[in-house]
């Protein structure tokens, strides 16, 4: 693979590269897609205050998040990366653990658990509220016995419909008919056909970690219809996920003071200040927005971390002025893994390292524990105090 020097040049390749579907569905995003452009947006707006002389020759990005250390402020989001790349999560956790950093699993990724944590001991599990309670607390188990070392809950889903750009056609399963449907795309990238031929598999679209003890791996669309159908979860219900846990727990799509609040009543390790990437409540604010008044109102009390637009390490060095501990990536990484599996994931990481290196370097810190709003370039109306 040749290296690329931008997230942006990995997401050119990754269109090159993967079928327009499969390409679509990473886009993602919902209905006008004015939060999608609004996360990435928004780091634009925010400037830098650099100094000249005097700078830092030795620069420390190394932090801890849910009582694991990490080489750098930013890991791994959980996502669903069906069809992207033949080894999906696996090369992902691999790719975090060989620069140092933790990965997170989503409950709906297309590898299990078990294999993902072999490949990085630094796993955090994902769960959505889906199914009944017992069912919940069996598939915790089996992260915990796998050797997870953190929980995510994840709430902030609305389950919206319709992308004014036209939403993927994804299939249920790649049968024979499906596989005939779609051979015309697959015949156009066919690089990305050739990395499934070689392991004679299809793209497999189940979620074997919702699987129930000896049964067969739901489809991803059926475990959609069975989460969609399930009863909202509420406060006493995080409250009783995270007991049942017992170890770090992070509650994820954090947007307002009050819930951030809310979690730290019921004892949340970490609060992801996050609005799914986009794929929400279109018109919610960029994820950036919120975090300074969610940061001034419980940094004290509660790790937080920032999830939505981040495509460079000079937008980690934001957030983390901003009050964030660290950053969780999601496209970014997806675009490094069409592009170029393992080895493009670590690409991503290194990009965003560097970056984060050089705008330490240029505001004169030797630590990202140093920085602070006055940092930053910061315009008025910028932040948006939701919940308050």
């Amino acid at each position: 693979m040749a290296w690329f020097e931008t997230v942006a040049e990995a997401q050119r390749r990754a269109a090159k590269r993967l079928p327009k579907s499969v390409y679509s569905a990473l886009l993602a995003g919902s209905e006008k897609g004015t939060t999608v452009s609004d996360n990435t947006a928004a780091f634009g707006e925010l400037g830098f205050a650099p100094h000249v002389a005097g700078l830092s020759s030795k620069r420390d990005l190394a932090t801890t998040v849910m009582g694991q250390a990490i080489s750098l402020p930013v890991f791994i989001s959980p996502t669903g990366v069906q069809a992207v790349h033949p080894d999906g999560e696996v090369a992902v956790a691999r790719a975090a653990a060989a620069r140092g950093t933790a990965m997170s699993l989503s409950s709906f990724a297309s590898k299990a658990i078990e294999q993902v944590t072999a490949a990085n001991p630094q796993t955090f599990f994902q769960m959505y509220w889906t199914g009944t309670r017992d069912q919940l607390e069996a598939r915790m188990e089996r992260a915990r016995a796998a050797g997870a070392v953190g929980l995510i809950m994840t709430t902030d889903w609305s389950f919206s419909h319709g992308r004014d750009w036209g939403s993927p056609k994804i299939p249920e399963k790649m049968d024979l008919r499906a596989m005939a449907r779609f051979a015309p795309e697959g015949l156009l990238r066919p690089r990305w056909l050739l990395d499934f031929a070689r392991t004679g598999r299809v793209p497999d679209l189940t979620a074997p970690n919702l699987a129930e003890p000896g049964a067969a791996a739901p489809t991803f669309f059926g475990a959609y219809g069975e989460w969609m159908q399930t009863p909202l979860p509420t406060w006493a219900d995080i409250a009783w996920l995270r007991e049942r846990w017992g170890g770090p727990f992070m509650l994820k799509g954090v947007m307002r003071v009050d819930d951030a609040r809310r979690a730290v009543d019921v004892g949340v390790t970490a609060i992801s200040v996050s609005n799914h990437g986009g794929n929400n409540l279109d018109g919610t604010p960029a994820s950036i927005r919120a975090l300074p008044a969610i940061a001034e109102a419980v940094g004290a009390e509660v790790e937080i971390v920032l999830d939505g637009g981040v495509r460079r390490g000079s937008d980690v060095v934001k957030a983390l002025a901003l009050g964030a501990r660290a950053v969780m990536l999601g496209r970014a990484y997806l675009w490094g893994l069409a592009a170029g599996g393992q080895a493009g994931v670590e690409n991503v990481l290194d990009v965003i390292r560097g970056g984060i290196d050089s705008a330490l370097l240029g505001l004169g810190l030797s630590s990202v524990q140093e920085l602070q709003p006055s940092d930053l370039v910061i315009p008025d109306g910028f932040a948006r105090a939701l919940g308050v």
